[in-house]
């Protein structure tokens, strides 16, 4: 079975490698890049909250990093958590992989009264964390430290839809399921790419994909929920 992987590089190389430990024929077109946003991170902040690991890679370089790893790292879910730990925070927390519980994780684990949390943000984000954080009298402050930039369908991915030669797709973001339609239609392959089964992490990541005749949505909208999906629905 031959899995197309839309993913940005980084990410897309690591869900390949997990699907072809599984046999899979596994083919990486990345539909987006993520180009860090240099801002100033200098504040009196009681925690850090991240969404992605992108957040991680884009703050690198920042002059306020080594301050910042030294603060409480709460992570919307085990990969992102994992990334923290690798980039040498020492205090993480996991939420359960989707932002209502990362919202509950920062109420329970801060005290009111305390320095704002900083979320590192993306420049699209499909929820938001800090209304919801205000709504439940949360301090927190957002700085966006990373954007996702469009890339067009590689010749690759518009040959092997051509020849029939894609049995999936899998989907992590409404933004590149977004860019997957708008490139097959520009590439005139919107046919033969809405036709092959797609695995959605989420309802949300789905709803580009209208007229597609196999759509697939994770029960948790996490990597390995979605792999399970795949194999189960490639059984």
């Amino acid at each position: 079975m031959r899995v197309v992987v839309t993913r940005p590089q980084a990410d897309a190389e690591r869900t390949a490698a997990a699907l072809r430990a599984r046999g899979y024929d596994v083919l990486v077109t990345p539909l987006m890049r993520v180009e860090p946003i240099a801002v100033d991170l200098d504040g009196q902040w009681s925690a850090l909250a991240i969404t992605s690991a992108n957040a991680l890679n884009a703050i690198a370089g920042n002059p306020a990093r080594d301050t910042l790893v030294r603060l409480p790292l709460l992570a919307v879910g085990r990969r992102s958590a994992e990334a923290a730990g690798k980039a040498g925070f020492t205090d993480v927390t996991s939420a359960g992989g989707d932002v209502r519980e990362l919202v509950r994780l920062i109420e329970a684990s801060r005290r009111k009264g305390e320095g704002p949390v900083l979320y590192l943000a993306g420049e699209d984000r499909a929820s938001d964390l800090v209304a919801e954080l205000l709504e439940r009298g949360m301090a927190v402050e957002m700085r966006v430290v990373y954007r996702a930039v469009t890339t067009p369908l590689p010749e690759s991915l518009i040959d092997a839809l051509k020849a029939g030669e894609v049995d999936a797709v899998l989907h992590f973001s409404r933004r590149s399921a977004e860019n997957y339609v708008a490139g097959a239609k520009s590439a005139g392959v919107v046919g033969p790419a809405l036709a092959v089964q797609h695995f959605c992490l989420s309802a949300q990541v789905a709803e580009p994909l209208a007229g597609a005749t196999h759509v697939m949505i994770a029960a948790r909208p996490d990597e390995a929920t979605l792999i399970e999906l795949l194999a189960a629905g490639s059984a």
